[in-house]
């Protein structure tokens, strides 16, 4: 019953955490596209802009891979082993970090 219980609180707050990056990936979205205007004076300053939302939106699209991985392993019955050596990652860290792939340390050895 408490493995369900933490299940159902984990699936909650990833599922959370992918309503929140969806969401900030459609503004991001909206400040990356075509609304700027192609005679403003300062075309530095735009090209700049653009490439700080798309870097934004690369970053957010990473974190949300991660939130989904995360999902699937937990539909799986994987959820909270470590990717790499296979051993559960740690309580606390599932806890400060929900869509963590690695215990603490193999994440320290990359």
């Amino acid at each position: 019953m408490a493995g369900e219980v933490m299940s159902s609180d984990v699936r909650a707050a990833l599922e959370g955490e992918r309503a929140e990056l969806l969401a900030e990936l459609s503004g991001v979205g909206a400040l990356a596209g075509d609304h700027y205007d192609a005679n403003f004076a300062d075309s530095s300053q735009v090209t700049a802009e653009r490439g700080e939302a798309e870097a934004l939106a690369t970053r957010l699209r990473e974190t949300l891979a991660d939130v989904e991985r995360a999902l699937a392993m937990l539909d799986a019955g994987t959820y909270g082993t470590c990717e790499k050596c296979g051993k559960p990652i740690g309580e606390a860290r599932l806890e400060a970090m929900p869509s963590a792939r690695r215990c603490i340390a193999c994440a320290s050895k990359r």
